[in-house]
C-alpha cells in the first residue's frame, strides 16, 4: 500500500480530486450570490459539487479504515506476542511434567537402592550399522559418567557405557555379544549367564544360558542381574519366552525378551556409582 501512495497514479488522482474540490468550492461560493435555478454556472457546478462531497466523504472513510486497520494490526501483534508467550509457558510446563514423571519413576529404585547415584541422559542417536542396537547418549565425563557404568530405564537394564566422551557416551546394549554378565531366575533362583547372539539380536532378544538340566526355569519367568561384574543385583533383564537344550553342552538355555523396548527408547538413567561396583564384564580380560 505504501508503494501505491508514492506512485505517479496516486499523485494524478490527488490532482484530479483537488481540481474537483476547487470547482465545487468555487461553485458553492458563487452559488451563494445567485439563485441556483437562474445560474448556469450553478447548474454546471452542481454535479461537481456533489462529486466533491462524495470524494471528501470517501477520503474520510478511507482514513477511518486506515486508522481502524492500523489499530487491528497493533492488536493482532499484541495478541500474537501473548500467544507466543503462552505457547512457551505451555512447552515449559509440559517439559516440567515430563521431567517430574521421568524422575518419579526412579524414586522407587532409589528407595530400594539408596547407594545408587544416577545421571539422567537423553538418547541422541541410534547406530543404524550396529546389529545389536548400540546408541549414543548426551552425557559424558563432565557429568561423571565412566566406562562400564550400567544404563537402565525404570523398566529394566539397557546395557553399559562402552565409550566415554566429554559430553556424550556410547552404550552397548544387552543384545550384544560383548555383554556377558551373571543372571538368575527371580522365581527359582536358578543361575546362569547372559549374552546376546547375532540371530537373537535381529529379533530384539537375548540369551540366558549355562542353565543346569535340573533347573526349574519356566516360560514367563523374570530374569535379573546377579550383581557380579559391572551390574548391581536385581536389575530386571526381561522375560523367558523359550527354553531349549544347548547342542554344544549338557546345559539348557532360554531366550529372553528384554523388559526395555529399544525401539521407543528416549530417556535413560546411568548408574554412576553403587555399592560393590565392579569395573569389568564377566569373561573380559
Amino acid at each position: 500500500m505504501r508503494f501505491f501512495l508514492r506512485s505517479k497514479e496516486f499523485k494524478k488522482i490527488i490532482a484530479i480530486v483537488l481540481v474537483v474540490i476547487a470547482v465545487s468550492v468555487t461553485a458553492g461560493v458563487i452559488g451563494g450570490f445567485m439563485a441556483p435555478q437562474a445560474s448556469v454556472l450553478g447548474a454546471v457546478a452542481a454535479p461537481f459539487q456533489k462529486l466533491g462531497n462524495t470524494i471528501v466523504q470517501s477520503f474520510s472513510e478511507m482514513s477511518a479504515n486506515f486508522n481502524s486497520a492500523a489499530k487491528l494490526n497493533a492488536e493482532n501483534d499484541k495478541l500474537k506476542t501473548e500467544i507466543d508467550a503462552l505457547r512457551g509457558q505451555l512447552v515449559d510446563y509440559q517439559s516440567a511434567l515430563t521431567d517430574n514423571e521421568f524422575y518419579k519413576e526412579y524414586l522407587e529404585i532409589k528407595d530400594i537402592n539408596p547407594d545408587f547415584k544416577f545421571c539422567p541422559a537423553l538418547v541422541t542417536t541410534k547406530d543404524p550399522d550396529d546389529v545389536f542396537g548400540g546408541l549414543t547418549v548426551d552425557a559424558g565425563s563432565l557429568q561423571g559418567v565412566s566406562l562400564f557404568d550400567p544404563v537402565i530405564t525404570d523398566s529394566g537394564l539397557v546395557g553399559y557405557i562402552s565409550q566415554v566422551g566429554v559430553s556424550t557416551s556410547k552404550v552397548t546394549t544387552l543384545l550384544s555379544t560383548s555383554l556377558v554378565c551373571g543372571a538368575y531366575d527371580s522365581r527359582t533362583n536358578d543361575a546362569g549367564a547372559l549374552s546376546g547372539t547375532v540371530e537373537l539380536a535381529a529379533e530384539g532378544k537375548t540369551r540366558f544360558y549355562n542353565l543346569p538340566r535340573t533347573c526349574s526355569v519356566a516360560i514367563g519367568d523374570i530374569v535379573v542381574t546377579s550383581g557380579s561384574g559391572i551390574f548391581p543385583d536385581k536389575l530386571i533383564i526381561g522375560t523367558i519366552d523359550n527354553i531349549s537344550h544347548d547342542p554344544l553342552s549338557s546345559s539348557l538355555y532360554a531366550t529372553i525378551t528384554p523388559a526395555v523396548n529399544f525401539d521407543e527408547l528416549k530417556n535413560v538413567m546411568i548408574i554412576t556409582s553403587f555399592s560393590g561396583q565392579g569395573n569389568e564384564l564377566i569373561g573380559e580380560k
